[in-house]
């Protein structure tokens, strides 16, 4: 028997069991890394299955895999190149080679930011206005929402990245160019939606200050040559990206100066000491206890073997607030692949729909179609409290929150209502069932900052990777995000310059805009 058929028989067969009995029986189905503490109970599995589990990520070769991470092998093989931003995370003076002069490439960022931050540099600086998009923008805007009230930044960041006219506008409103840095991060210094907001910046600043205005811009990109014709100058205020750190993984580079200004670099080394953490754990720890397979792992299975309909982020931590819409591009553009690296279908269904939201505001929109919708949904519940963070409202969070992985475990049944309320109408009684039965995972951390934060994104990091080698497919690619912006760039010249599109509903699209 394949072992995907094995896994799929083993499936069925825990489908008829009871989701809180199963969870009895693996209550102490717990691990710990790095801070977090992460409970696996509520799952559709059982000793045989998860052995299974494990069997199958053995045959992945999955030891070799993250062996072959580390040590900067071409697991990108698609593009022919490793994928370092691990690298990145590495103490001062680790590494040797390529991730030794990934690492360094901080240092220059570091330098810069407290030379701002002392005055140094462009004295009487209110505002950053950080320019990028996709994960040059969902990183670092994570980052700064996460620590912003906390950290009580001095100067504040602004965010652009869409190229609606009005993003821009927006971000401008009640901010002085005299006392403005621009952050521009495009790792090609091509990408359209960054190059439109950062013209129309770079005019903003002209106006308002004159020839100074290439002092009050620093760029994050792999194309060097490219920004300082841009700029006009060579500028003494671009930072490198390297090929080998995709966009998506690239919160810890360069590409959030911004934050590392805002918040200082020994702030942003401790983010980077958190992640670092994860990844020792990550490449050391034996596969049984290896907290990002294990995710990985139930991910395959719900997915895979399963046929979970959605998976659902719910952060309940106003300071997390941001992170589903950063883990939809992280675990979706990373494994959001039908083919694997040879050309071939992969055999089964990979990576489903993530999102979510913010809870507890999330229970009163959403979560009643959790509870009582008729889709088949697996949730994860992130819960994030600090020692120092009022204890009736932290304690609350924390219930709101146990309280909603119980109910969609455990339901709430005819005979509940009954109990609970003698008499009901028998109608409203069945309008009041829940069926329960829905898997989550709880990712607990009881004293979060920058340490916990930057090891709960190398997780899922690690966890997108691992992901990857159990579908067989590159985690690091994107040639769906590519092809959606060549088609754009021609339809772009037909609105602007006339002609015809092939597809008949978007060239009457197009003559209905021009």
């Amino acid at each position: 028997m394949r072992m995907t058929d094995r896994l799929k028989t083993l499936a069925s067969e825990l489908a008829e069991k009871d989701l809180p009995s199963l969870a009895a029986s693996r209550q102490g189905k717990t691990l710990d890394a790095a801070g977090w503490h992460i409970n696996l109970s509520r799952q559709y599995l059982n000793e045989t299955a998860e052995s299974a589990l494990s069997d199958f990520a053995v045959s992945t070769d999955m030891s070799g895999a993250i062996a072959r991470l580390f040590a900067g092998e071409h697991v990108n093989s698609s593009e022919d190149r490793p994928a370092m931003h691990w690298a990145l995370r590495l103490p001062p003076g680790k590494g040797e080679g390529l991730s030794a002069e990934i690492s360094a490439s901080l240092e220059p960022v570091f330098k810069f930011a407290d030379d701002v931050r002392n005055g140094d540099k462009l004295p009487g600086l209110k505002t950053i206005l950080h320019v990028g998009i996709g994960g040059s923008d969902l990183g670092p805007r994570l980052l700064y929402d996460a620590f912003a009230h906390t950290f009580g930044a001095e100067i504040e960041v602004r965010f652009v990245s869409n190229i609606d006219p009005l993003d821009l506008s927006r971000a401008l409103e009640g901010i002085d160019p005299a006392t403005t840095l621009v952050t521009g991060i495009s790792k090609s210094f091509s990408t359209e939606e960054t190059k439109y907001n950062l013209d129309r910046v770079r005019d903003w600043l002209k106006a308002g200050i004159g020839d100074q205005w290439p002092h009050h811009l620093a760029i994050v990109t792999a194309n060097p040559d490219k920004a300082n014709a841009w700029l006009g100058i060579e500028s003494d205020q671009l930072f490198g990206m390297a090929d080998s750190i995709g966009g998506r993984f690239s919160l810890w580079s360069a590409g959030s100066l911004s934050c590392v200004i805002a918040f200082g670099s020994e702030w942003f080394r401790s983010v980077l000491a958190g992640a670092h953490a994860m990844d020792e754990h990550f490449r050391t720890a034996d596969l049984s206890e290896n907290v990002p397979l294990q995710l990985a792992l139930i991910d395959y299975w719900n997915m895979t073997i399963r046929d979970t309909a959605s998976e659902m982020v719910l952060a309940y931590s106003n300071a997390l607030r941001l992170m589903p819409a950063y883990l939809q591009q992280l675990l979706l553009e990373s494994n959001g692949k039908l083919v694997s690296p040879d050309g071939k279908p992969v055999s089964g269904r990979t990576i489903i729909g993530h999102w979510g939201g913010e809870g507890t505001i999330g229970q009163h929109s959403y979560h009643q179609w959790l509870h009582q919708g008729s889709s088949d949904i697996a949730a994860e519940f992130i819960i994030a409290t600090t020692p120092e963070a009022d204890e009736l409202g932290s304690k609350a969070l924390v219930a709101h929150a146990l309280a909603q992985a119980e109910v969609l475990s455990n339901g709430y049944q005819y005979d509940d209502v009954l109990t609970t309320e003698p008499g009901v109408d028998p109608a409203i009684a069945c309008q009041k069932v829940i069926p329960g039965g829905k898997p989550s995972m709880i990712f607990a951390c009881r004293d979060f900052g920058p340490e916990a934060f930057g090891a709960l994104i190398a997780m899922y990091e690690h966890r997108v990777y691992a992901g990857g080698v159990l579908w067989g497919i590159n985690s690091f690619d994107q040639w769906g995000v590519e092809r959606g912006k060549v088609q754009a760039g021609r339809i772009k010249s037909a609105l602007l310059e006339g002609g015809d599109n092939p597809d008949p509903v978007t060239n009457a699209m197009v003559d209905f805009f021009r």
